[in-house]
């Protein structure tokens, strides 16, 4: 999607799922992939984390175009204080799944909204609860091999058919769950000037 306004608005990530959601709000963007190290440093706490890397991602691209809106975000779960990313395989999901039956897992997704030319630089944490039911072994492998959710923080999409792992989602921002809280970038996006109404 080629950015058309004035001020032109740019999403930092890779995201697929962040640039479904950003479309909702119907104002033309890019998506720019952010070169960021996602390495967590030594006792980094997950919300963090999440926080770090919204905000690196989106100082990343704004460096390259400094007059340019952009949207940073990250999304870590957090299990009893321990960060848990995106699995990349069957086998850690399933893992990851196993771990969080019958628990309850903190959703930490940060955002970052930049512009370098108007020395704009806001953040916001949207965090999210989620309970787990408690799952068999073969729910865990039914539902993985259904959504392979291998690119999502906790194996978790609630936008699919993981909303059958789960027991409660406890939330002020609705979409924050899937990966970009949306009530909290329209607000961004307002602040550094980009009206959306």
């Amino acid at each position: 999607m080629t950015a058309t306004h004035t001020t032109r608005l740019i999403l930092a990530s890779t995201s697929k799922y962040r640039r479904e959601l950003l479309e909702r709000l119907r104002v033309p963007f890019t998506a720019v992939p952010p070169l960021v190290d996602e390495t967590p440093m030594p006792g980094e706490k997950p919300a963090a984390l999440a926080c770090r890397l919204a905000l690196a991602k989106a100082n990343a691209v704004a460096q390259a175009y400094p007059t340019a809106i952009v949207i940073g975000s990250d999304q870590v779960a957090d299990l009893d204080g321990e960060a848990l990313g995106k699995p990349g395989t069957f086998e850690r999901a399933q893992v990851q799944l196993a771990r969080m039956s019958g628990k309850s897992v903190i959703f930490h997704t940060a955002l970052a909204v930049v512009c370098a030319h108007k020395r704009f630089e806001r953040t916001d944490l949207a965090e999210v609860n989620v309970v787990f039911r408690v799952l068999t072994g073969a729910q865990i492998d039914a539902y993985l091999h259904a959504e392979q959710p291998f690119d999502c923080a906790g194996s978790a999409k609630s936008e699919g058919l993981g909303i059958a792992l789960l027991d409660r989602i406890d939330s002020d921002d609705p979409t924050a769950l899937i990966g970009l809280p949306l009530i909290r970038t329209s607000k961004l996006l307002e602040e550094a000037g980009l009206k959306l109404l």
